[in-house]
Formats: C-alpha cells, structure tokens, sequence
C-alpha cells in the first residue's frame, strides 16, 4: 500500500494507513532528535560569529539554542510539502490535518509545542492515549487537528 501525502487531500479513512503509527513515530522522534543535536553544532558555530559582530548580545541565544533549530527544523519540514520531518520520512509516516488543508509553518510549530508542553507535564505516558484512541492520535494531535498516516 503507498500513501502519497498529498496536501490536497484529508486523511484517509483507510485503517491500514494508521496500523503501526504510534511505534513508527517513536523511532522517528530518536532520529529527528539526533538530526537536530547535529545542527545544533553549525548553528553554535554561526551564533559564536554572530555574537561576536553583535559585540555579545548573541551569546543571550545559546540558552535557546536547541529550541530554535528544533522549531526550524520541524517547521520546515513538517510545515513543508512532504509534511513530513526527515525521520518521519524514514519510518514511512506523514502528518495531514484533518480537514484536509496543508501543514504550513505556523501549524507544524503548534504542534511541536504542544508535545513538548504536554510531555512535560505527562511523560512519556502521552503515548498511551495512542494506544486507546481511532488512528493511534495523541493529545496534541486532537488539539491541532492532525493524524498520523503510513506513507509506505
């Protein structure tokens, strides 16, 4: 079966499209996070050289250093036509919304804030409500309107 995530169209209502999302996500998140601690280092190289034009007001950016390039990351990705992030892509999965309009910037950000407020606040055990819920979605996913589907 091959899902093309196609910004033009809303989820599938297919099952198999969501049969083993919630693991596949897991292992994307590790990957997505390896890439992102990769370009935390050209970015920290960039912000050093930054900082120093700046004559040290862009050292105050290294506290949020990580969460700049994840934003980036995720919103470029996400946010962009393949709607999916690198390890998203390597596990076979996309993210669509719901009501069938494209991922774009603003949401894609939207959704990784909410899964870091809400990992904050229920742990890994977020994952659960993937486990009991229609199409494997999490809480964020419900908050943003977006599922999870197999691109493979």
């Amino acid at each position: 079966m091959t899902l093309t995530p196609n910004p033009l169209y809303a989820a599938p209502d297919d099952w198999r499209a969501y049969t083993g999302t919630l693991s596949r996500r897991v292992f994307a998140f590790i990957l997505d996070y390896v890439i992102i601690l990769l370009l935390c280092i050209p970015a920290a190289v960039i912000l050093f050289f930054l900082s120093i034009v700046t004559l040290g007001l862009g050292f105050f950016l290294y506290p949020a250093l990580f969460v700049i390039v994840a934003g980036l990351y995720f919103g470029f990705t996400v946010g962009g036509f393949s709607q999916a992030s690198l390890g998203m892509r390597a596990m076979g999965i996309a993210i669509m919304r719901v009501d069938g309009q494209p991922m774009d910037f603003l949401t894609a950000i939207v959704h990784l804030a909410l899964f870091w407020i809400l990992n904050s606040v229920l742990t890994p055990l977020i994952l659960l409500v993937g486990l009991f819920t229609e199409r494997s979605r999490l809480i964020h996913d419900f908050l943003v309107g977006t599922v999870t589907v197999r691109t493979v």
